[in-house]
């Protein structure tokens, strides 16, 4: 099983299961975060809509067993070596801490990160606004992992010379020299600074030591990604920034290691991976999810280098088992057209054709009637259009009967069925029927 820079579209669980032990670096995961909240959205300046919901019928202990089982299989597959960051918030944060103790054991557990970021919220009256991440640090094992120590660009002068009298240099009282001994780094300057100046430093020449501190659990200097900034905005609602993977990944990997991001969303986490030279593994249900992350990752990549989408919906079964925005996004991109960007007040147009912008409508179902197809002439008509596009599974006698009809009235509506589209869809979602 090929486990380097690869996409895997479908269900992690199902995934990771085929996946052998003890080859991963480093985790990352940003799953659903219990919110309780439904999400539809548009992909990348309305080529994409996704619709999805981080609600659980079940309640917390239903959300907490779908992910003991996969944390269970993300810990199987994690190298002795190899390191684990759960992204998640208050609302269930110190219920997926319990659970995790319970997998990697709670002596393996290094670090509660808070991710502190300022967004606009209103004015919160009723509570102290809501503002921070939990991200949940395990290794396997404490006494041999990979960690680099970050530094976090906050500056300051070490010292203020006024403070100081007298400095010690290689057992020598020097005049004129004011850091402290405790200081090495500044050893090593000022014997520089000697050997290229040929003499003792004054006062006056004294460049202040600038430093910098080491990063530790509260992380308040990084920004969330900013909806004005098309560089990295990609419309997902949970798109965490760029900058917060490359610290993780600088900091618990190295060159060549594998990555893994087994809720891979737009790709965040195997984008900064490319660029920052680590071997990848995005995981991820959503078809729509798993070409956008191959567009964006494929950006990092040299000529000789391409991405590789396995688990895409192959058959009719598979479709049919789609979420109904994933299933709408499949047959608009396999006919090479563009999803309507309206998500409400469509007017029965779900997408459009690349050429000529006939209008498309998609239904997840079988044996469509005339009512459809009449429904359906009514949104060409408001749309000012005399051709368009439905899709099916299946269609019925008075399906067909209508559409002879409308031809004698201007009207030029093609039915496609699923099967067909299986027939012509191709791998980069560019049909060959329009």
């Amino acid at each position: 099983m090929k486990l380097e820079n690869i996409i895997y579209c479908g269900d992690n669980l199902t995934w990771l299961k085929k996946f052998p032990d003890k080859v991963i670096d480093l985790i990352y995961l940003d799953p659903p975060f219990f919110s309780n909240r439904h999400y539809e959205v548009i992909f990348n300046d309305s080529e994409e809509i996704r619709s999805f919901e981080d609600h659980w019928k079940g309640g917390i202990n239903h959300y907490i067993e779908w992910m003991r089982e996969r944390v269970f299989e993300l810990h199987r597959v994690l190298k002795d070596t190899g390191s684990f960051y759960l992204h998640c918030d208050w609302h269930a944060s110190h219920y997926l801490k319990v659970m995790t103790d319970g997998i990697f054991g709670y002596r393996n557990f290094l670090n509660e990160i808070t991710w502190s970021y300022e967004t606009y919220q209103g004015n919160v009256k009723k509570y102290f606004a809501r503002k921070h991440d939990i991200l949940l640090l395990y290794v396997k094992n404490t006494k041999k992992y990979t960690f680099h120590q970050q530094q976090n660009g906050n500056y300051e002068e070490s010292i203020n010379y006024k403070r100081w009298k007298k400095y010690i240099v290689n057992g020598n009282k020097i005049k004129g020299n004011y850091y402290p001994k405790t200081d090495s780094r500044f050893t090593l300057r000022y014997n520089k600074w000697v050997k290229e100046n040929k003499r003792i430093p004054k006062a006056e020449d004294v460049i202040f030591e600038i430093k910098s501190f080491a990063v530790s659990s509260a992380w308040n200097d990084i920004k969330p990604v900013d909806p004005k900034d098309k560089s990295e905005k990609l419309g997902y609602p949970t798109q965490k920034p760029e900058a917060l993977l490359e610290r993780i990944i600088k900091a618990s990997s190295n060159k060549n290691d594998l990555i893994l991001d087994p809720f891979c969303g737009c790709g965040t986490t195997i984008a900064v991976a490319q660029r920052l030279q680590r071997k990848w593994i995005g995981i991820d249900v959503s078809p729509s999810a798993c070409k956008l992350m191959k567009s964006r990752v494929s950006k990092f990549m040299g000529n000789n280098e391409s991405v590789e989408i396995i688990g895409q919906p192959l058959n009719i079964e598979e479709l049919k088992a789609l979420p109904p925005f994933e299933f709408q996004n499949w047959c608009v991109g396999a006919l090479g057209g563009t999803v309507n960007p309206k998500k409400v007040g469509d007017m029965g147009i779900d997408g459009f054709s690349f050429m000529h912008r006939d209008p498309i409508q998609v239904k997840q179902s079988e044996g469509i009637g005339r009512n459809v197809i009449d429904n359906f002439e009514t949104a060409l008509q408001r749309a000012g259009k005399d051709k368009g596009y439905v899709i099916a599974f299946s269609f019925g006698k008075g399906a067909y009967e209508e559409v002879a009809e409308a031809k004698q009235r201007g009207l030029h509506i093609d039915l496609l069925t699923v099967d067909k589209l299986l027939e012509y869809e191709e791998p980069a979602g560019q049909g060959k029927l329009l």
